[in-house]
């Protein structure tokens, strides 16, 4: 039986205050304190992968909860669009018939929104409006390279199959024309990053935008997937040895 419109949006509001709707309100409650503070922005730090315990085993462990829990709404939404027939996960764009070229695809447009993250970033710097952001706060362990990958995939996994596959579905449910859902998701987007500054919110909106038009072109959500991974994995593994090569690089030493 069809879902009606009320329900189907009810159900787009709990989902994403079960995801990033929250990160979205606590990274604007963050900016607004960042702002506030006698500390120029340009002179503050936002850490992304921080250690969550001195001792290093319940550090594992906690790291590895947060992972597992951030991936469930992941599989409250596949629920939600999961097809009786095949492929399962039509609706949210992923099937496994083309795993080559979707690959491929990922690293091309890794490398292409990677620079331009980079150029976004060091922009935002050079204009005081972006912090310092560490994306390996981690202690070195002989899991610390592993929990990064794992939190680089959770980060493609998380934000694409909810953000992209999940919300552009439903919201053409409701009927919705392609460029509103593409600007209010990369909006959304945009706005769970406000916390590392205001030029991390511009470039996630622009990463946001192209995501979003690719898939309403291809409706394929691997490539995306993998991109983003590739992306954050990149960054949190080669930002030790890009930090300590140019330390001042990043603006994180005095």
């Amino acid at each position: 039986m069809p879902m009606s419109r009320r329900r189907i949006g009810a159900e787009v509001l709990i989902v994403l205050g079960l995801s990033f709707g929250t990160s979205a309100i606590y990274s604007i409650v963050a900016i607004i304190n960042r702002l506030t503070r006698e500390v120029a922005l340009a002179d503050q730090t936002a850490t992304l992968n921080p250690t969550l315990d001195s001792r290093e085993i319940f550090d594992l462990v906690y790291q590895l909860l947060a992972i597992a829990v951030d991936l469930v709404p992941v599989a409250l939404v596949c629920w939600l669009l999961w097809s009786t027939t095949r492929p399962h996960l039509s609706r949210l764009g992923i099937d496994l018939r083309r795993p080559g070229r979707d690959a491929g695809a990922g690293a091309l447009l890794a490398l292409a929104i990677g620079l331009g993250g980079l150029v976004v970033y060091f922009g935002g710097r050079a204009l005081g409006v972006t912090v310092a952001v560490d994306p390996a706060g981690l202690d070195s362990h002989w899991w610390t390279i592993p929990v990064l990958l794992l939190s680089a995939a959770r980060a493609g996994i998380t934000e694409e199959v909810i953000m992209v596959g999940y919300l552009f579905a439903r919201l053409r449910d409701l009927g919705w024309r392609t460029w509103p859902i593409i600007i209010v998701s990369a909006v959304i987007r945009g706005s769970y990053h406000l916390y590392q500054g205001w030029g991390s919110f511009v470039g996630n909106i622009l990463m946001g935008v192209v995501f979003g038009w690719l898939y309403t072109r291809t409706g394929r959500l691997l490539p995306l997937v993998i991109a983003h991974f590739l992306i954050d994995a990149v960054v949190f593994i080669g930002y030790p040895v890009v930090a300590s090569a140019w330390p001042g690089l990043f603006g994180l030493t005095g």
